[in-house]
């Protein structure tokens, strides 16, 4: 075989080394501003509890609640059909799932509340006891994300304080002082901590959070951006600033790379707007607008973004609890078509339906999602081309499945050929490397 010949260019190395030159501050922007997803897991909830009423008993205490509410209003694979019109296969492969995580880990992420739903008297008292109770917890069992203790403690825990609103900004920042300052005393910051920053207008009150958390890591030696924190989108000029822009990006800017969620408050945001009572929902068309910017906003940047709640409790009879599972299920299941894979839940009725909606979508399109990977990765032809992109999206809908209990790992590697750690690698490649490979990863090529 003859040695193969160098082809013809016309334009000299110095243009391209001129290009890159010029493109240098820009390859830096891109790098720092979109990093790309963190490679962690996402819970698919926060639970939100007062901060007066939580207890070390509260998350086994909502799993029970829960389990109690399947013996009742569903006590079978067949009554969770009928409530939610699910097909009798796919109940029968979701039911015992729910069951097993209410059992197992029946909240993957707790947020004790010092704001709206707090309701105490002494908020000092209140926020040094759940953060001893939050140390103990996690002392008491596995502090990694995954591992929720048997049931009695969730992988992710926090709290949300008061907003940085001058009339009770001091409030706020002492809670979150005492609150921290009470989990360091108590053997260090878990690995699962979480904040939440409510009712954020502008940048500038990120930018101060920010550097409330900065100084709480210098007084105690802590690695600089140790503590990350939530926004909770909830008026509208979080969305659209007043000169017209897009306040959440500047947001995410602001936060100096703390950010670590964007969460839409759906009762606020929507009495912001001006929708009446009735119509405040999760899948009202102000609350489609507000998330689809956090969503664009948030895109690259490492930064999640999750859905609301639904106010609508499964109480009553059997009658009104299979109505309000209903609405829940099928705002769930909205909720992550639409890329939303978090939610708020607020009652422990909540749960069953929170999982047998996630547990539904990643069952129902696990096996041809398993297959146009292992095509993709094989190289084999079919009635779709896959491009690197689409193989990233494919992975990474199985690892959330394997994350939350909905898949196991033998049925997805004996479907795709994959390890958890070969999904991982697909579904959360360095910045470059899909543009970089497209061409030589594309099927046929």
């Amino acid at each position: 075989m003859g040695q193969q010949e160098t082809p013809a260019t016309s334009l000299a190395g110095a243009v391209s080394e001129g290009i890159s030159a010029s493109l240098a501050r820009v390859d830096a922007e891109l790098a720092r501003r979109y990093p790309g997803d963190p490679g962690t897991r996402q819970p698919v909830h926060t639970v939100y509890v007062p901060g007066d009423a939580y207890r070390a008993g509260t998350v086994r205490s909502w799993g029970d609640q829960a389990l109690a509410a399947l013996d009742e209003h569903a006590p079978d694979a067949a009554a969770l059909a009928g409530a939610l019109d699910l097909p009798g296969d796919l109940a029968e492969a979701v039911y015992p799932r729910v069951r097993a995580k209410l059992e197992r880990e029946p909240v993957e992420d707790l947020r004790i509340d010092f704001e709206d739903g707090y309701h105490g008297h002494d908020e000092d008292a209140d926020a040094a006891r759940a953060a001893r109770l939050v140390s103990e917890a996690h002392r008491g069992g596995s502090t990694s994300p995954g591992h929720g203790g048997e049931g009695t403690t969730a992988p992710y825990t926090g709290i949300r304080m008061k907003c940085m609103e001058a009339a009770v900004r001091g409030r706020g920042i002492r809670t979150t002082d005492v609150f921290l300052t009470g989990l360091v005393e108590g053997g260090g910051l878990p690995d699962g901590l979480v904040l939440t920053l409510p009712k954020v207008t502008y940048p500038e009150q990120v930018t101060a959070f920010a550097r409330l958390l900065g100084a709480f890591e210098e007084a105690h030696g802590l690695t600089a951006g140790r503590i990350g924190f939530e926004i909770q989108i909830e008026t509208s000029q979080a969305i659209l600033a007043a000169d017209g822009t897009a306040t959440v990006a500047r947001m995410i800017d602001a936060a100096g790379g703390r950010a670590t969620g964007l969460h839409y408050g759906t009762f606020d945001y929507s009495a912001c707007l001006g929708v009446s009572a009735a119509y405040q929902a999760s899948d009202h068309p102000a609350a489609d607008h507000a998330k689809a910017v956090m969503q664009v906003a948030a895109a690259g940047t490492g930064v999640r973004v999750s859905d609301g709640s639904t106010n609508v409790l499964p109480v009553g009879t059997t009658e009104q609890v299979h109505r309000a599972w209903k609405l829940h299920y099928g705002l769930t299941r909205r909720a992550l078509a639409r890329a939303y894979y978090q939610g708020w839940d607020m009652h422990p009725g909540h749960l069953p339906t929170r999982y047998a909606a996630v547990f539904a979508f990643y069952r129902e399109g696990f096996e041809a999602a398993a297959a146009r990977l292992a095509a993709y990765v094989a190289r084999r032809e079919g009635d779709v081309m896959d491009e690197p992109a689409t193989a990233k999206a494919l992975s990474g809908y199985l690892l959330r499945g394997l994350e939350c209990g909905a898949l196991d790992d033998d049925e997805v590697a004996r479907h795709t050929g994959l390890t958890r750690a070969q999904l991982d690698a697909f579904a959360r490649p360095r910045r470059g490397d899909l543009t970089a490979t497209a061409a030589h990863e594309r099927p046929g090529a």
